[in-house]
């Protein structure tokens, strides 16, 4: 049984699926269920996003097999803990985009490209895309400018993690020729920024349900 007790796979059955096709992971699942057996099927980052969960998951509905999702840490929270800073900052960005080019086993739609999320302004988490550095340099330079700031994140809050800081105008010189297809690339002025202000819920003056202010507070405080 795939239960664990004990130090860490003790009595349970290990299967790697890096070589194994989607027909091939569902039977392995499907055989360890018809056997009685719990299984834990691990995913890297969080499953919300391009973790292939979605279609793993129909299959099991189709198949009457029970399954929860437990949520993992996505990599552009990761990051932005690793690098201290804040994705919405108030009067520089208070949307963040996760977003990727487009790859060999997966095209963008023809609207979702780095260039309109560009218009909006917003922080962008760009994945699975060091690899076309180049581009999404020139797509994103029109939009944010040369001097935007711009951090590379290398396994965000893994022992081996590596950051690299730099603006847009800077960052191809900046990583050099080590550029790993598993990076997060963090583009936006929020990054880093010191020069925003401050946002209202703390305000002194800012009235709130724990914290009425004022003769005619919106929230009158409970006796």
């Amino acid at each position: 049984p795939t239960t664990l007790k004990g130090p860490p796979n003790e009595g349970a059955r290990v299967v790697n699926t890096a070589r194994m096709s989607l027909d091939e992971i569902m039977e392995e699942i499907a055989a360890a269920d018809a056997a009685g057996h719990d299984v834990a099927r691990l995913h890297s980052g969080d499953l919300s996003v391009w973790s292939a969960m979605g279609e793993q998951l129909r299959r099991l509905r189709a198949m009457g097999i029970a399954y929860d999702v437990t949520p993992g840490v996505p990599s552009f929270a990761a990051a932005a803990a690793e690098l201290g800073a804040e994705l919405t900052l108030p009067g520089v960005a208070q949307s963040v985009v996760l977003t990727r080019t487009s790859g060999r086993a997966t095209a963008m739609p023809e609207g979702e490209t780095l260039s309109n999320f560009a218009k909006t302004g917003a922080t962008l988490a760009i994945h699975l895309s060091v690899h076309v550095l180049e581009k999404v340099v020139a797509d994103l330079t029109p939009h944010y400018g040369e001097d935007c700031p711009v951090a590379v994140v290398w396994r965000a809050s893994w022992p081996d993690q590596r950051i690299v800081k730099a603006s847009l105008g800077t960052l191809r010189t900046a990583i050099g020729e080590e550029m790993e297809r598993t990076a997060l690339i963090l583009v936006g002025h929020a990054i880093g920024a010191e020069d925003f202000g401050e946002s209202r819920l703390y305000a002194g003056d800012y009235d709130r349900r724990f914290r009425p202010v004022g003769t005619a507070p919106r929230f009158p405080e409970e006796t």
